[in-house]
């Protein structure tokens, strides 16, 4: 199964056990889930409060996702599918390097600070603080941000092979660089960063990158200034 801003295959929650038809909708109560684990992070999340959320009862809760740590698993799955369409478009844009960046910094920014929705990112704040009990989730997280980081890469690999990228830069550095910015995006955003202020973060880190001929780059399909990469 592959994690990160690339597809994943989530299982069949409909499928009942043992012949049994489910008497709730699993995609609603794992929303319930992932929503409590986004604002509280794994641990804080307690049984009690995953049951009266989801609605089910303890049997229930045990038959469709056997363990707390399988539900948590289960609801990173969902916040894949649910909450980063920005990141895959943005990567996936048929636009300059520059401006798909920038469309993904930007997408950041409104995505970590939907109204109605917990702050941040999931894959950042669900175990910002674990104990050594829960080191399995922690590098879970870490295998998703990892994989978001090559994602990146993989898209600034692809621009410098078109041209698009100066031939110097390390796709590494700048895809950690980035990563790393969209993290701290996440963070801010917990702290309760404003939609306005994480924009302006963004805008500053693209500024920011080491690269020639910085902002002068223009996006023909957008009208956009491809931000701080040059286009090929």
């Amino acid at each position: 199964m592959s994690t990160g801003f690339v597809t994943i295959a989530m299982d069949d929650l409909e499928k009942p056990r043992g012949g049994r038809p489910r008497a709730f909708d699993p995609d609603r109560a794992l929303d319930a889930a992932m929503h409590l684990f986004w604002e509280h992070g794994y641990e804080a999340t307690s049984l009690t409060m995953l049951r009266e959320a989801m609605g089910l009862t303890p049997p229930q809760i045990y038959n469709a996702f056997t363990d707390k740590e399988t539900l948590f698993r289960k609801a990173l799955e969902r916040y894949h599918q649910t909450e980063i369409g920005f990141a895959l478009e943005a990567l996936s844009a048929p636009v300059s390097t520059g401006e798909a960046i920038r469309r993904l910094l930007l997408g950041a920014a409104e995505a970590y600070s939907r109204p109605g929705k917990p702050g941040g990112c999931l894959f950042v704040s669900g175990a910002l603080a674990t104990s050594p009990q829960a080191q399995a989730i922690a590098d879970e997280l870490k295998t998703y941000r990892k994989a978001s980081e090559a994602a990146i890469a993989g898209r600034l690999a692809e621009g410098k092979t078109k041209g698009d990228l100066p031939e110097g830069i390390s796709v590494e550095g700048i895809a950690k660089y980035l990563a790393g910015t969209m993290n701290g995006m996440s963070i801010q955003a917990r702290d309760g960063a404003s939609v306005e202020e994480l924009r302006a973060l963004a805008e500053t880190a693209l500024a920011a990158l080491p690269l020639r001929r910085q902002n002068q780059g223009h996006d023909s399909e957008t009208g956009h200034h491809a931000g701080p990469f040059p286009r090929g």
